[in-house]
């Protein structure tokens, strides 16, 4: 068995930083003396109970960063009046679907935000991961046939590159940037009309973001790719 390889101490500083600050929160103290106390705590964890780690990038874009929280927040409004919207309208009548998506990264960092991130917005939800094929398998709301299906698909992926965009590796950046080459820009969140992890009116039916690995909206195998009813 080869030998994990350790990251250095200066890429694991957010990871450092964030676990400072969930022993604070834990202990609802912010004190400097304990905030110290959970610094040593995080190192002794990081340097010694040393587990395969999450590595980072080591960029992280700000301008993307901040645009991409207006538009989440708009997404989430979007997709929770679509919800409201299917209930007092569709009901039980409303249909649901398991999508297989296959990501872009292997990354455990970046598989690990999408799908954080998808099911974040109101109306989908992340039922499975395939980690070796980097494959999210995704319930969305109001998905009655295959042309809603590839638009869940695309707003997943329109997710992940906005993530790629935010903190992606410079590797993962290319790989965006090939597909976007190859397919041509495609909407952005903003023009996904009601959020990613849904596929309501107004979303658009093309965009880039195909993936090279398995069919586009392949339902999860063994099942039917059709919810029960919501």
């Amino acid at each position: 068995m080869s030998p994990i390889r350790r990251v250095s101490l200066r890429t694991e500083l957010p990871l450092l930083a964030w676990l400072v600050i969930v022993w604070g929160a834990l202990w609802q103290d912010f004190s400097v003396g304990n905030l110290v106390f959970g610094l040593v705590l995080a190192l002794l964890v990081t340097r010694f109970l040393y587990l395969p780690p999450v590595e980072l990038s080591g960029r992280f874009n700000v301008f993307h960063a901040v645009r991409f929280a207006f538009v989440f927040v708009g997404q989430t409004i979007a997709a929770s009046l679509k919800l409201l919207w299917l209930a007092l309208v569709a009901g039980p009548a409303a249909s649901g679907a398991i999508v297989a998506v296959p990501l872009r990264t292997h990354s455990d960092l970046m598989v690990t935000a999408t799908g954080h991130l998808t099911s974040l917005i109101p109306g989908s939800l992340i039922v499975d991961v395939d980690r070796a094929n980097a494959t999210l398998y995704v319930h969305g709301i109001d998905v009655p046939d295959a042309a809603a299906a590839e638009r869940l698909r695309r707003s997943v992926l329109a997710a992940e590159a906005e993530l790629i965009r935010i903190m992606g590796s410079v590797e993962e950046l290319q790989v965006l940037r090939d597909d976007e080459t190859l397919l041509g820009p495609g909407p952005g969140p903003a023009a996904q009309g009601s959020g990613w992890g849904s596929s309501g009116p107004g979303s658009s039916g093309s965009g880039s973001g195909s993936s090279r690995r398995g069919a586009p909206g392949a339902p999860r195998p063994g099942s039917s790719g059709r919810g029960t009813g919501q």
